[in-house]
């Protein structure tokens, strides 16, 4: 700690009493890609920008992916979409010891740029680091540690330099599906709670290993923008066993249960709660500032109209349950192409089974009244 604290006081310092420090021609410009973490918030890797300058004793990393979990009213503001992220500067060996301790994987790509690019992008970091520009709001596609550092290495540039060379072809959703196979809680909220943007082509990069595979691909003055590309630690891949509560059949054990009791006050019970869940997908697009969330038609699936069902009888309830089959055909025949189909099947039949059962039990009361 002490040696980091040092660190920090000799770059504030040596930045303070020169405007504009003056790097050597050695110095060395680097992008470093890490690997996956077991957090949520680290599922997608990191990216981080190096400068070093032997010459003038000079080896920071800028990060742009820091976040202060002490932030009043943190997790509102992370639904929100207004949680502050901000950049720091550390040392290098700071940096590397939290991916070696975690077993992660951080390649470093060194940039083949001009000294004046390098001094330009340089003087802007420590701009943004000695501002209140070191804050910027965080968004998931738009703007994050990816984008940021991108966004800075196109800026010394007249055109834009770095431009994603992976699939565009393929929608956010099928992109950011497979990061989840490990985690099925992960992958079930994150696809009930995402909308139809995820379902757009994924156009923008904004992921550490597309901007690593983009990297490799750039060209500067005819050149490769790469001049050496190694791994710096070396990750571990750490297999998952199957556990049965980290599955699908956990919640296929839980339908089915409610299903096989076959009694009208869990059914209604279980709507109940989809309602609950429909209501707050609706809610939230009108609160967060998350696009992603936005038009989100599982509320087609979750129905806010389920909170209704254990009020209501006769010809309403039938009218309501009715509606309901109606928006369950219309989600089946939306969700049919898409990638978490699979994850959605035992909601979908459960759904389909319990209110089949409403309707019929409703048609025979309104006969029984009738005869």
């Amino acid at each position: 700690m002490t040696k980091k604290i040092l660190f920090i006081l000799l770059l504030f310092s040596s930045i303070s009493f020169s405007q504009n420090p003056k790097l050597s021609p050695t110095t060395e410009v680097s992008i470093f890609t890490c690997g996956r973490g077991d957090q949520l918030y680290s599922t997608f890797g990191h990216t981080a920008l190096r400068i070093k300058d032997t010459e003038n004793q000079l080896d920071v990393v800028y990060n742009y992916g820091t976040f202060d979990f002490r932030t009043e009213n943190f997790y509102l503001k992370f639904v929100k979409g207004d949680l502050q992220y901000f950049m720091t500067a550390t040392s290098v060996d700071d940096f590397i010891m939290e991916y070696q301790m975690d077993e992660r994987e951080v390649i470093e790509q060194k940039l083949n740029l001009p000294l004046e690019k390098k001094q330009q992008l340089f003087d802007n970091l420590n701009a943004n680091l000695f501002s209140t520009e070191k804050y910027y709001t965080y968004k998931f596609i738009d703007k994050n540690c990816t984008t940021m550092v991108a966004d800075k290495i196109n800026g010394v540039f007249e055109k834009k330099l770095i431009e994603k060379v992976d699939d565009k072809s393929i929608t956010y959703r099928e992109l950011l599906y497979p990061y989840f196979d490990d985690y099925f809680w992960y992958k079930l909220g994150i696809n009930i709670i995402f909308g139809a943007k995820t379902d757009a082509k994924a156009e923008k990069l904004f992921l550490p290993v597309e901007l690593l595979n983009s990297l490799d691909q750039a060209k500067v003055d005819g050149k490769s923008l790469v001049s050496e590309k190694k791994v710096v630690v070396k990750g571990s891949k750490k297999s998952v066993s199957f556990s049965f509560f980290n599955s699908i059949f956990v919640v296929i054990s839980v339908l089915l249960f409610i299903v096989l009791i076959n009694k009208r006050f869990m059914f209604l019970s279980y709507l109940f709660v989809c309602g609950i869940l429909g209501i707050f997908l609706c809610l939230v697009g009108l609160y967060s500032q998350h696009q992603e969330v936005l038009c989100n038609y599982n509320a087609l699936l979750f129905s806010p109209l389920f909170v209704l069902l254990p009020f209501i009888k006769g010809r309403f309830l039938k009218k309501i349950v009715m509606l309901n089959l109606f928006l369950l055909l219309i989600y089946i025949v939306v969700i049919i192409t898409k990638p978490y189909l699979v994850l959605m099947i035992p909601f979908v039949v459960t759904n389909l089974y319990i209110l089949l059962k409403l309707k019929k039990k409703s048609q025979e009361k309104l006969l029984t009244s009738v005869e």
